[in-house]
């Protein structure tokens, strides 16, 4: 099970901090991710980690504003965004994925969170 918060209300150019809080005991065997989606928008890719936390990787659009982290020992994922664009309004969904590397295709994460909304205004 993944349970996201952190979401909310945000002016342009300010930052907010998601969180993902996992159960189970395998969360340190898998690379985890962040995905958004907008409204009447197909769901993207945002970040993912893999199951160390060493390696990350992020979608273009994020790149050098969001940063993606996980503690192992907690069982939990973060997403630092800072920089925030009305671009980045959407809601966010953690998830699971199914190897211990990176990837930024949906097919290859098992569970997903049922979101957290990000609102972002100018």
């Amino acid at each position: 099970q993944l349970v996201e918060s952190g979401g909310g209300s945000a002016q342009a150019g300010t930052s907010l901090t998601l969180s993902c809080a996992a159960s189970g005991p395998s969360f340190r065997d898998f690379a985890m991710g962040w995905f958004r989606q907008a409204p009447g928008k197909e769901r993207e890719f945002v970040a993912s980690i893999n199951w160390s936390g060493r390696d990350t990787y992020y979608a273009n659009s994020v790149k050098g504003r969001f940063t993606i982290s996980r503690d192992n020992a907690k069982k939990m994922v973060y997403l630092e965004m800072n920089a925030l664009t009305t671009e980045d309004t959407a809601t966010y969904f953690c998830a699971t994925s199914t190897s211990t590397m990176t990837t930024s295709l949906p097919r290859g994460y098992a569970y997903w969170g049922q979101g957290t909304q990000v609102t972002v205004s100018s």
